[in-house]
């Protein structure tokens, strides 16, 4: 049955069986840890910024391990530890091995997600890299609502017995996932950087450095539905504290319904960057709309709720397709995984800031907030093309990464085969 599925279904599939698992840890976690792992809310807080403060600084690093030992037998290796570290979380009666367990998760999940960006630029490439990612994203959302779901169970029970059994589950999603990404073809190593190039090139690449700064600025919509929406619509507004769940459904849906759609379209770099600057376009309308939300009647509050929460997702699905071609396009042959490791550091930063930032903003500012955070996601897409156009004189780029075969040779759009060590066509 494996030898039949293409190596795309494959990274779907691992994928799929990661953030089930995860979806459904997430769900209960805070439970778990204060009920059955002895924790205080301040300590779990505590513990999980100590986590994310390394997850910021391994990125990189673990991305260039990818690159220098093969991105999957990196991938597989991180993905099996990270199920080491979820199932460590059952030893979890104290701070201390909560720090422990947390920062070794954290850190292989970071690396992780670094090495199957590279998997997927090396394995797949031309213009798939971006319907992958999509089909990839899509399908975490299907998981994680999976997962989540049947994290319910444990919920109305409420044993510990029934929360280590989650727990269990999400191990074992991250060594299935493992096993699975185990039966991709292996991808060779990158050829070793030029004496005059930098080894950590990512680290003096301007242009991709104010991009991902660019794109940290976006990425805070991430925590809208999570964090602030649910203490906006109590404290702000007459609508039904059902919206909540009607929004989550809604953006869900969406990612799964049409991100791949959205995602085939955007196939060259000035699609890319116009679809960047829409998904800022998108998500400033829906800040101004969430703000109109306040007060008025209770069906007004809900239709204007529902039709912020569209705006919302359609600027997400816009920002993840044009991300997608741009990091990895700017990403020079042979540094995908330390290149996407950096991308994904912005990212990081930007949700571990996020939660306090916003609440201040927008729960504590009232519709202002929502304006002041309409306009900073506005204003961050519109040196996009700017910083493209930088990136491009610094660097010879290609349309996409091409795809790497077993053997080591990378084939050009022509189809014909090159030596994976001679200079890409950019």
């Amino acid at each position: 049955m494996l030898a039949r599925l293409s190596p795309t279904r494959r990274l779907v599939i691992a994928s799929l069986l990661m953030t089930a698992g995860n979806g459904a840890f997430a769900t209960c976690s805070a439970i778990y840890f204060t009920r059955v792992g002895g924790l205080t809310l301040t300590e779990m807080g505590l513990g999980l910024t100590i986590a994310c403060a390394l997850g910021l600084v391994v990125g990189v690093p673990l991305g260039h391990l990818a690159d220098r030992r093969g991105p999957q037998r990196v991938a597989v290796l991180l993905v099996a530890l990270n199920g080491v570290a979820a199932s460590g979380y059952l030893l979890v009666r104290g701070f201390p091995v909560f720090v422990l367990m947390a920062c070794l998760f954290t850190a292989a999940q970071r690396g992780s997600r670094a090495a199957q960006q590279a998997l997927i630029a090396r394995l797949v490439g031309g213009d798939e890299v971006v319907r992958t990612q999509a089909r990839v994203r899509s399908m975490n959302n299907v998981g994680i609502g999976v997962g989540a779901a049947g994290a319910s169970i444990a919920l109305q029970i409420g044993t510990a017995t029934a929360f280590s059994a989650v727990i269990i589950v999400n191990a074992l999603g991250f060594f299935a996932s493992a096993a699975m990404l185990a039966t991709l073809p292996p991808v060779p190593p990158a050829p070793d950087s030029p004496p005059d190039e930098p080894r950590w090139a990512v680290f003096r690449d301007g242009p991709f450095a104010v991009f991902t700064a660019l794109g940290a600025v976006l990425a805070l919509h991430t925590v809208l539905l999570e964090i602030v929406l649910p203490l906006w619509i109590t404290r702000y507004t007459h609508a039904s504290t059902a919206l909540v769940t009607v929004l989550f459904v809604l953006n869900t849906v969406s990612v799964v319904l049409f991100q791949v759609r959205i995602g085939v379209r955007v196939t060259t770099m000035p699609s890319a960057v116009r679809a960047f600057r829409w998904s800022g376009v998108a998500l400033c309308a829906a800040c101004g709309v969430f703000a109109a939300s306040a007060g008025g009647s209770p069906l007004v509050s809900s239709v204007l709720l529902v039709l912020a929460g569209a705006l919302h997702v359609g600027g997400e699905l816009l920002v993840s397709a044009a991300s997608w071609h741009i990091t990895f396009s700017l990403a020079p042959a042979g540094k995908q995984g330390q290149y996407q490791g950096f991308a994904m550091t912005g990212y990081a930063t930007a949700m571990m800031l996020a939660p306090t930032l916003l609440t201040v903003l927008v729960v504590q500012g009232g519709p202002p907030g929502w304006l002041v955070l309409g306009g900073a996601f506005l204003l961050s897409v519109l040196p996009a093309g700017a910083v493209v156009a930088w990136a491009e004189r610094t660097r010879r780029t290609q349309a996409v990464p091409q795809p790497a075969d077993p053997a080591g040779a990378t084939h050009d759009r022509a189809g014909e085969v090159a030596p994976q060590n001679s200079a890409d066509a950019r």
